[in-house]
């Protein structure tokens, strides 16, 4: 399973609407002793990621899921919003912001990149 993206898939990625903000869902599962690695990558995305607006709305350890089948826990989730598409394509092609990519990818087997776009609609309780 691939937990980097390819320039493919930041291509189909920028289709959709390249200047629309999204918040980017990130399930993670790490390798063994992963989890602290995945710190320091965090540590590293904390100091390199201002400059393209992104902000980390979220980041947090799974624990036992309610509802889920065998295999399908997760070991942290990170919420990081973006001002566009365009700004997350940017900062991942960024020759400082990649010095510390080889972080995450050491810490994780397996990773799930979903953008995501605020829905206008409020749901009455």
């Amino acid at each position: 399973m691939a937990i980097d993206p390819t320039g493919a898939d930041l291509k189909a990625y920028l289709s959709v609407d390249p200047d629309e903000p999204v918040t980017m869902l990130n399930l993670l599962r790490f390798v063994e002793g992963g989890r602290a690695r995945y710190d320091e990558y965090i540590a590293h995305f904390r100091r390199t990621s201002g400059r393209f607006g992104a902000e980390v709305v979220y980041y947090g350890y799974g624990g036992a899921p309610v509802v889920a089948e065998d295999g399908q826990a997760w070991d942290a989730v990170l919420l990081v919003r973006y001002p566009s598409r365009r700004a997350f394509s940017d900062m991942v092609r960024d020759p400082e912001y990649q010095k510390g990519t080889h972080l995450r990818t050491e810490a994780l087997v397996e990773a799930l990149l979903q953008p995501t776009t605020p829905t206008e609609r409020i749901m009455e309780p």
